[in-house]
C-alpha cells in the first residue's frame, strides 16, 4: 500500500527529532548515573550508547523504506 505524501512527510519530519532525542537521553541517563554514583566518565558512555542507538534506529527506518519502494 502507498503512503501519501502528508504521511510520508510526517514520517521523515520524526526523523529529524530521532537523532537529537536519543543523543539527549542518553546524556541524561549517563549524566543521573554519574550524579548517583559520583563519577564521570558514564555520561560519554551513555552518549556515545544514545547516538549509536539513534543512528540504528535511522538506517532501520530508511531501510524498511527503501524495500517498501522497491515492492
Amino acid at each position: 500500500m502507498k503512503k501519501s505524501e502528508s504521511q510520508q512527510a510526517g514520517e521523515y519530519a520524526s526523523l529529524a527529532f530521532l537523532l537529537p532525542a536519543s543523543t539527549f537521553v542518553g546524556y541524561a541517563i549517563g549524566y543521573l548515573l554519574d550524579k548517583a554514583f559520583g563519577t564521570h566518565f558514564l555520561y560519554l558512555v551513555f552518549l556515545l550508547l544514545g547516538i549509536a542507538s539513534g543512528f540504528v534506529e535511522l538506517i532501520r527506518r530508511l531501510l524498511q523504506d527503501t524495500k517498501e519502494d522497491g515492492s
